[in-house]
């Protein structure tokens, strides 16, 4: 699964912009299930099982990352742009950025400037820069010449390898959520036990807009939504603001801003890990949120869980997991994709 994972962290894929993931997703997927794409881009799976349950199951993921926009070129030839998703500025100031040029249909390579430190202020020194005071040059000498290059509306990304860190850890851009794609694919390659749908969905970052039309479109019974969430688990940090941990197992959620999850399922969750021998965490604060936002109140309503990999400095081109909380989440959502059909 690691390969796999890699696989799909280096493919590029900002909300709105996802083809290039799709399109490999589905290269990976056919002959497996049935499947189709629906009219903003997330693609419908269903996988037969050797049974065929009372109730429906939906596992998702959303295949779309963080990234930018390039909304204005300028008289220099750098290019103003906006996030996709939500980046904190201090991650993105002297980052190496791709351009998809819809003109050459190449990837032209650029890198995030900011205002030089001897034109700051005194006041703006003091200050966090924000996102509307920097821009991607990539090396135009003028409008000109960058527009010939580059229009408004294309899409930017972070360059980031895919990189182990000692013997646990993965280094990498996108994990939110191909990680949750990889396990899905894992899924679909394998047997079930019960008919299950799949959703990989479009979207998420900018409003969870791809599941508020699938979740209508499968009108689930219940739903498995994965994710990554923020892992704050470092020097400086204590108690609640860790949030979760990395290492000590996937997050399964009871609550989070956009969701009250359902409590049989919180508790059919920890269970269940309990008698796996698989461990297992919850967030230690309500933050963050995700496609069950819009999952569980779609039709006449979702019983909805959340299973997540604790990830450090998520919405990074660094964002970092443990690969076995991955393993585990995985062991976990096989078994709860069982489980489940017994409530």
């Amino acid at each position: 699964m690691k390969e796999l994972l890699k696989e799909l962290c280096l493919i590029n894929g900002v909300s709105g912009d996802e083809d290039a993931v799709r399109e490999h997703i589905i290269r990976l997927i056919d002959g497996c299930c049935e499947y189709r794409t629906d009219p903003l881009g997330s693609i419908i799976c269903f996988k037969k099982g050797r049974k065929t349950p009372e109730k429906k199951l939906m596992i998702c993921a959303h295949m779309d990352e963080v990234g930018f926009i390039i909304t204005y070129i300028r008289a220099d030839g750098t290019l103003s742009f906006g996030t996709v998703g939500g980046i904190d500025p201090s991650v993105i100031i002297g980052r190496q950025v791709t351009v998809r040029s819809s003109i050459t249909g190449n990837e032209i390579f650029g890198v995030v400037g900011a205002t030089a430190v001897h034109n700051l202020s005194k006041e703006q020194r003091e200050k966090a820069a924000k996102t509307d005071s920097l821009y991607i040059d990539i090396g135009a000498e003028n409008k000109e010449e960058a527009e010939k290059l580059v229009s408004q509306g294309d899409c930017a990304y972070f360059v980031s390898d895919f990189t182990e860190l000692g013997e646990r850890r993965i280094k990498a851009k996108a994990i939110d959520d191909r990680a949750g794609c990889a396990m899905m694919i894992e899924m679909i390659r394998g047997e079930l036990e019960y008919d299950t749908w799949f959703v990989f969905n479009v979207q998420e970052e900018i409003g969870l807009r791809g599941a508020t039309a699938s979740a209508f479109a499968v009108a689930p019974d219940f739903a498995i939504v994965l994710e990554s969430t923020t892992a704050a688990d470092i020097d400086g940090s204590s108690g609640a603001k860790r949030v979760c941990e990395l290492g000590k197992g996937p997050v399964v959620s009871f609550m989070d801003r956009s969701t009250m999850y359902d409590k049989e399922l919180f508790r059919l969750a920890f269970d269940t890990a309990a008698e796996n021998g698989i461990p297992c965490q919850t967030k230690s604060m309500v933050a963050g949120g995700n496609d069950a936002g819009a999952i569980h109140i779609s039709g006449k309503g979702v019983r909805t869980m959340a299973v997540s990999l604790p990830c450090r400095y998520l919405h990074s081109p660094s964002s970092v997991i443990e690969y076995s909380d991955m393993e585990n989440a995985s062991k976990l959502v096989r078994i709860l994709a069982e489980r489940i059909h017994g409530l």
